[in-house]
């Protein structure tokens, strides 16, 4: 993420803010320049600022801004939980998307030739499963709900677990066929045969497990399950390390003498620059009692993946 000033008094302000808490200007954010800018005409707020706390800046009044329209379904306005869990949900997706816009993959709307839709359901009256199937996207709200996310990242065994790191592994899935197009035997040779049985392949998983040496090839268990889940979880890791990486140089944060963070470099690069960073917020964090902010171990096998989603990105843009 960038570093964002108010466009009157320019004192920081966050990409969330809908007002400056030093001068009091309203703000907005627009896709157009991609920025905060003060809430002046022609501009007024998304439709959904009050009931998803969205920030963004539209032109017409009632219209939902690029992030809120690709919401297809959310939760019923007598479901004050699901609500707030919905808002919480909408700005993990804000912040997905201007991600994917600093990276060339969103330009305010998803190409025609490869609709994206969001259901945000709650998962109170019947379960709901998160995943993704043909450009739509489904999340269950409650693991907006830090108890129960806590609960399934403990039953799961996962060292991570958040909503915008679900989002993140979804679009991994829904830019697949975007971006892997002309290069399937390059992603083979990396990830294995997406050709072989899903099915088959996550019955296998849950019944016998990961591999005893997952963490040699994969940067997760579960991308051991199969070649697509491999590249979606990959996909969410270098979306993790971009926006971590540009969040520390926009922040001026460094470690000793270590180069100001590039978010664009090439993969070895961005990696060097993020393991100092991601060695000292551990230990941070370790100081605090907390567990490791980011705890995750990048292999060689693992480099050499992130380096395919990568060139396959810079070959969309």
């Amino acid at each position: 993420m960038r570093a964002f000033t108010c466009p009157v008094c320019t004192a920081m302000v966050f990409f969330e803010n809908s007002r400056c808490l030093t001068c009091e200007t309203e703000l907005a954010f627009a896709w157009e320049p991609r920025t905060l800018v003060a809430l002046d005409p022609p501009r007024r707020r998304c439709a959904n600022a009050e009931l998803a706390a969205c920030n963004w800046a539209v032109r017409d009044a009632g219209a939902l801004c690029e992030s809120c329209v690709l919401t297809r379904t959310r939760p019923g306005d007598p479901d004050a939980e699901g609500l707030e869990q919905f808002a919480e949900a909408e700005a993990a997706k804000r912040r997905l998307l201007f991600e994917l816009g600093e990276l060339g993959l969103f330009g305010g709307e998803p190409d025609p030739a490869f609709p994206l839709a969001f259901d945000l359901l709650s998962s109170e009256p019947h379960p709901v499963a998160t995943g993704h199937a043909d450009g739509l996207i489904t999340l269950d709200l409650a693991e907006a709900d830090d108890a129960h996310r806590e609960l399934m990242r403990q039953q799961l065994r996962e060292p991570y677990r958040t909503v915008l790191g679900h989002f993140r592994h979804e679009i991994g899935h829904y830019f697949w066929p975007i971006l892997v197009a002309g290069a399937e035997e390059a992603f083979r040779a990396l990830f294995g045969d997406e050709r072989e049985d899903y099915g088959a392949a996550l019955q296998r998983h849950y019944e016998a497990g990961p591999p005893a040496d997952w963490a040699e090839r994969t940067v997760s268990a579960y991308a051991t399950m199969h070649p697509w889940e491999d590249w979606a979880e990959t996909f969410a890791q270098y979306l993790h390390l971009h926006d971590a990486v540009q969040t520390a140089g926009a922040f001026g944060v460094r470690v000793a003498d270590e180069p100001a963070p590039d978010p664009d470099a090439p993969v070895r690069a961005l990696v060097g620059d993020w393991l100092p960073l991601s060695y000292a917020l551990n230990a941070m964090n370790r100081s605090l009692g907390r567990g490791d902010l980011y705890p995750y171990v990048l292999t060689e096998p693992v480099i050499d993946k992130l380096a395919f989603v990568q060139e396959r990105i810079a070959a969309r843009r």
